[in-house]
């Protein structure tokens, strides 16, 4: 009988130890998919702030364009006024 209870107990205790193993390695496969979802989330962030730059980028060259054809129309209705005057000399 005795033996039978020890044989039990250290089945118990052997089933207790790889409970706590899988229970470990488990906490670290769970630690390392954080990690791997906190990269993947940093990545994403980066990705975004890229993006961001570029549109501002590209606001600028457009606010560029703008500024040097407005100068452009000015510089025709200068132009064209000069040639009015002259015509009207002649």
């Amino acid at each position: 009988m005795k033996n039978r209870d020890r044989g039990r107990k250290r089945e118990k205790e052997k089933k207790e130890r790889e409970r706590k193993k899988e229970s470990e390695l488990e906490k670290e496969r769970e630690t390392e998919r954080e990690r791997e979802r906190e990269k993947e989330r940093e990545r994403k962030r980066e990705r975004e702030r890229k993006r961001e730059r570029e549109k501002e980028r590209e606001r600028e060259e457009d606010g560029m364009r703008k500024r040097n054809s407005e100068g452009d129309r000015a510089k025709e209705r200068k132009k064209k006024k000069e040639r009015e005057r002259v015509k009207e000399k002649y």
